[in-house]
């Protein structure tokens, strides 16, 4: 990962926990690919992918292509069976932008297919 990636990951981590979530892991790899964050609130497992554009896109949401979604949710199905939760889950996307990583907006329970323990 480059630097300003890194920095905008960072700068993610430190937003959701002033959101009052408790981050539980970040950069989670397995062979299926990465989620840049794990957080949980009260009630729910949250899966946070972080992008960063170095200017505001029109083209946000068409820069998470199947394929990336597809590696999303193998990546989250992994984690589930590898550490016993069971909560609810959902996936988020924070979009960045710029230098000093503004936010331009939380996608909050973006629309995967929904996640379940060992279907993968």
């Amino acid at each position: 990962m480059n630097q300003k990636g890194s920095a905008a990951e960072e700068w993610a981590a430190q937003f959701l926990q002033r959101q009052g979530l408790t981050l539980i892991a970040r950069n989670y790899h397995c062979r299926f690919g990465e989620i840049d964050a794990i957080a949980r609130d009260d009630t729910t497992l949250i899966f946070i992918e972080v992008r960063w554009r170095r200017r505001a896109s029109s083209l946000l949401l068409e820069s998470i292509d199947l394929r990336k979604q597809r590696c999303w949710r193998l990546t989250a199905q992994h984690y589930l069976a590898h550490h016993g939760f069971s909560a609810h889950c959902r996936f988020d996307v924070l979009f960045l932008e710029g230098h000093h990583c503004h936010l331009l907006h939380w996608l909050q329970n973006v629309g995967l297919d929904s996640v379940s323990r060992g279907n993968y």
